[in-house]
């Protein structure tokens, strides 16, 4: 194994629960040094696979491949990982200090190395007050902080994170991530994490691995999994507000193909020529919606839709819009343009290029929407 090697890879991994299959031909390289972030629905897999890399269960085919060795075989003990699980799974009866130190114990590291360590691991996480402390005697956040100081004191090149920071309040979320990414690149190790909420996914992993339904759906980073997925399951899942999906049919025109919706038609480009059923994705954030004296100055180019605000919810910085055009529901992300507590009719604005078109069945890329020079297309 060079340095340029992953330090893991999952080789076409499935695993049945009876007829149930809960991990499908699930293949994946985590390149060493990276924050790799395994991210989908629950039930998805992601334990199953977690336990499968950990050497808790095996697989009913394919391998696991850790430093250049096959270990599917190996016990849970002889894989050197760290780990750090969901639940604070703190013991009770001794304090913080020796709770820490448990796995440099059980490797039988000498004393003057395990305070050392401890001391370290400690000061990163900000808890070197707490260590004569017990965890009756800790706040939620303190006994996280806790478990993952044990988590990351075992001496190894590869941590596992089993979604440490479920059940705990926002601030202390929006913390922690900003220590973990500080943690991985403070120590220069590999960090594998899991999790179901899509924030924490794209803000700590430097490579996001979609899995849903048992299957990786898409790796990349998450920016390029954003702005461009390959598939409309991507798209669904990464990113805050879900997307909005319209049915559409794409039509091949004298001038290009066009892409119709029950709401619009604009030109497209599609990266392979098809006609037929399609799906179109939009993210709230490419749709604008003004008060519906706004377009006079249209943008060239851009699809106005007339439509109905329903809902609004205020985030602080930003509000989550629903409206309503034909029996249709969009969501979009306002950052307070509307005037307050607008229920009224609206214009919702959309640049054709922010436009993704799927295959409705297999879900893969076929193109985008495209500017049509010196047209603003209106609609209703």
């Amino acid at each position: 194994m060079t340095a340029s090697d992953p330090i893991l890879r999952f080789e076409g991994l499935s695993k049945r629960y009876g007829r149930q299959p809960v991990l499908r031909d699930v293949s994946l390289a985590v390149q060493t040094g990276s924050f790799t972030v395994v991210y989908g629905p629950p039930a998805g897999g992601k334990t199953v696979l977690l336990r499968i890399l950990m050497g808790l269960e095996a697989p009913d085919s394919g391998r696991v491949v850790l430093r250049g060795h096959d270990v599917t075989a190996l016990p849970a003990a002889a894989r050197n990982i760290g780990y750090v699980p969901q639940s604070f799974a703190l013991y009770p009866q001794i304090d913080v200090r020796a709770n820490i130190a448990y796995p440099l114990h059980l490797a039988h590291v000498g004393e003057a190395e395990t305070e050392a360590v401890v001391a370290h691991a400690a000061e990163m996480l900000r808890i070197t007050d707490l260590l004569d402390k017990r965890p009756d005697q800790l706040s939620g956040g303190q006994k996280q902080r806790v478990a993952i100081a044990r988590g990351i004191a075992k001496r190894t090149d590869l941590y596992v994170l089993d979604d440490p920071l479920a059940g705990l309040d926002f601030k202390l979320r929006e913390q922690l991530v900003e220590d973990l990414r500080a943690l991985q690149a403070d120590s220069g190790a590999t960090f594998v994490y899991m999790t179901s909420d899509v924030i924490e996914a794209m803000t700590l992993a430097d490579e996001l691995a979609v899995l849903d339904r048992g299957e990786i759906v898409e790796t990349g980073p998450p920016n390029d999994l954003y702005e461009r997925p390959a598939n409309s399951r991507t798209m669904a899942l990464v990113g805050f507000p879900p997307t909005n999906f319209l049915a559409a049919e794409v039509e091949l025109r004298d001038d290009g193909p066009w892409c119709r919706t029950a709401l619009f038609e604009a030109p497209a480009e599609l990266e392979v020529a098809s006609a037929g059923r399609m799906v179109v994705g939009l993210r709230p954030g490419h749709l604008r919606v003004e008060t519906a004296a706004s377009p006079n100055g249209a943008d060239v180019g851009s699809i106005w839709i007339p439509g109905q605000v329903v809902l609004r919810e205020d985030l602080g910085g930003e509000e989550i819009i629903y409206l309503e055009s034909s029996g249709v529901t969009l969501t979009s992300v306002d950052r307070h343009t509307l005037p307050p507590g607008n229920l009224g009719a609206v214009h919702a604005a959309i640049d054709p290029r922010d436009l993704a078109i799927f295959h409705p069945v297999t879900g893969t890329r076929a193109g985008r929407g495209r500017l049509l020079d010196g047209v603003a297309l209106r609609h209703g």
